[in-house]
């Protein structure tokens, strides 16, 4: 055989008969995933921050103009140091079914306090729209979602505004058991120090206390910061029943508001789920998760 730079096309298939071996026929179109691993999107202050973006890959897709859908999506950590490669693997089974997603890194509360995580999350979007084509996304497609605190920043990417005025628009956020209200006493039912200068939320606003200051449990609410006049895009929110970390009457609190104030939402419960798991990434919440995008 000739050593050249063969192209697919040309290269000849294997065809020699082999005693006791077994063709399995393939079509190309089987579908896998491709991750860029830490994909540097902005630096603050020092601070590198960093995308894993899963792509949809398969043999005959391979280096093609295709464009997908694009989910920026934000691990949570109660806003802690993130394990951002937690959910590679259940985020790749949606995205072999033909989106791109993005996820998140942001300056945890150690570093920033609020409102940095959903200012990290925009620049991320900005990120990902700039570079559409590098990525095989469709700009004009983008979403964004997250679990617990990451939910938080994905819901007030698209209720802040920041300085820079550059698009970080979005067509629908996805809130999977978000830690999206501070105003519940028992919002977080497993959490000995609720609201204590050491707790997460508490961490969060630069080491207060919040039982002292309810003006800060309001001002990283979502429901104290949408009315009538907020620009949303459609929201699609998950809870599991049993979740013990994040009461699942935070999302009906949110839930309430949205629709109160006439947004565009809808809310399903889990049953018998708890802070995550794969219960989130079955096939039948997959469906859901495609319809909205598709539809949106």
């Amino acid at each position: 055989m000739e050593i050249k730079e063969w192209t697919y096309e040309e290269y000849p298939a294997f065809e020699e008969e082999v005693e006791g071996a077994v063709r399995i026929p393939t079509t190309g179109d089987e579908p896998g995933t491709y991750i860029y691993s830490n994909v540097e999107y902005a630096n603050m202050d020092g601070v590198p921050l960093h995308l894993q973006i899963i792509t949809p890959q398969t043999r005959n897709t391979k280096n093609k103009d295709n464009k997908y859908s694009c989910l920026v999506y934000v691990q949570g950590s109660a806003w802690l140091k993130q394990n951002i490669n937690a959910k590679l693997g259940l985020l790749a089974r949606l995205a072999e079914k033909g989106y791109v997603i993005a996820v998140v890194e942001y300056r945890h509360s150690g570093i920033a306090p609020f409102p940095a995580v959903a200012i990290d999350t925009r620049n991320a979007i900005r990120f990902m729209k700039q570079h559409s084509a590098e990525y095989m996304v469709d700009a004009e497609k983008m979403f964004v979602g997250g679990d617990s605190s990451g939910a938080h920043a994905a819901m007030f990417s698209q209720i802040i505004q920041d300085e820079d005025n550059m698009d970080a628009d979005v067509k629908g956020i996805i809130s999977f058991y978000g830690a999206n209200s501070m105003m519940l006493p028992d919002g977080t039912p497993s959490t000995l120090n609720h609201h204590l200068p050491d707790s997460p939320e508490g961490k969060e606003m630069g080491g207060v206390n919040l039982r002292e200051h309810p003006e800060l449990c309001r001002k990283m609410s979502v429901e104290c910061n949408v009315d009538e006049q907020t620009k949303l895009p459609p929201v699609l929110m998950f809870h599991g029943t049993k979740d013990k970390t994040i009461n699942p009457r935070v999302s009906v609190t949110v839930y309430n508001r949205l629709k109160q104030c006439g947004k565009d939402v809808k809310l399903y419960f889990l049953e018998g789920a708890d802070h995550g798991g794969s219960e989130f990434w079955t096939e039948e919440v997959q469906r859901i998760v495609m319809e909205f995008m598709n539809k949106v």
